[in-house]
């Protein structure tokens, strides 16, 4: 499908809320169990499954030649002004990840709140001159989420058809977010963004990759309560496990170049697969996605691990498992 390019360096619209697409995306790397890339698999080879249900499937053929609209949010406080030296080569890697295809970058920084440095431009040389403006703040706050909400509303609120992408640059824990981490978990889910995070600082004990292991209970409630609590633990990483993205912890310059060298390779690497919900879904929220191929059954798959269905009227997850256990007994 061709694409039109937005207009660069552009003023930022007012923000609204996507909530009528009906198409759920599914960006998917697939390789073998040594970790070659699996790159000749056609549609009828894939399974996918929405709680649990096989959906009808399509494959975009050139996924390369789709446009791509990329915030990258950088935390400028707390233990990343640490950090910011290893920074330096963030502008070539941004233009790997961005790749020959028609693009628009914005930068955004933040710590207790997001600014954007960098409005959206598709020229090279204007993300670069963006980048030398991120400087180290001094603030005590981390407020990520914050900073993906309000990058997800950046790329909403561009109403193109590029695909949506977050490059999150940050710590492994949100300190000071004022939205909810259940809002930012729709609002991703709805709208078929994608978050890439690279962190420092990776947490000692890290969650599971898969987050839906039924210990809250079946049913959309119970996926989001996983997911909250998961995200408690480590924001970035269960960002991007939700979305489909690339998680990369690094503690090192060599750690931190290769993260994003292996972030660009993957997103140049993947399959767009997609299907349209059953416009009678009885099951709004949390929906939870799966897939297999079973001509190659040890082959290891990444892709989103859910989206969100129906309105955005998301409900609030207790802090703990106590509190959630009152809330069922207050329920009865």
């Amino acid at each position: 499908m061709a694409q039109t390019p937005a207009p660069a360096e552009q003023d930022q619209p007012d923000y609204t809320l996507r909530t009528t697409s009906n198409v759920v995306l599914m960006p998917t790397q697939v390789q073998t169990k040594h970790g070659d890339m699996l790159y000749t698999l056609t549609a009828d080879q894939f399974v996918v499954e929405d709680n649990g249900v096989r959906q009808k499937v399509k494959l975009d053929e050139d996924t390369d030649s789709l446009g791509l609209s990329l915030v990258v949010a950088v935390q400028c406080s707390r233990s990343a002004v640490m950090e910011f030296q290893k920074l330096q080569g963030l502008g070539t890697m941004i233009d790997e990840i961005a790749g020959g295809a028609p693009r628009e970058v914005a930068i955004v920084e933040y710590g207790s709140d997001a600014d954007v440095i960098g409005k959206f431009t598709s020229s090279p040389d204007g993300t670069m001159r963006a980048l030398a403006d991120l400087q180290p703040c001094e603030d005590t706050g981390a407020a990520t989420l914050d900073a993906v909400a309000f990058a997800a509303k950046m790329l909403d609120a561009r109403k193109n058809h590029y695909r949506h992408a977050i490059l999150l640059i940050s710590e492994t824990r949100d300190h000071g977010s004022k939205i909810r981490a259940e809002e930012v978990i729709a609002s991703l889910g709805r709208t078929n963004t994608v978050v890439d995070a690279v962190s420092f600082q990776p947490a000692k004990n890290e969650m599971a990759l898969s987050l839906f292991h039924g210990q809250y209970g079946p049913g959309p409630i119970g996926l989001l309560v996983a997911a909250v609590h998961a995200m408690r633990k480590n924001v970035s990483k269960q960002l991007a496990a939700l979305s489909g993205g690339e998680y990369i912890n690094f503690g090192s310059q060599k750690g931190f170049d290769n993260g994003l060298h292996t972030i660009s390779n993957h997103i140049h690497n993947y399959y767009l697969l997609s299907f349209q919900p059953p416009s009678n879904d009885k099951e709004p929220g949390l929906h939870k996605l799966t897939v297999k191929i079973p001509d190659y059954p040890d082959a290891k798959i990444r892709t989103r691990e859910s989206y969100w269905s129906g309105a955005l009227d998301v409900p609030v997850v207790p802090e703990t498992k106590d509190e959630l256990k009152d809330d069922k007994d207050d329920k009865k």
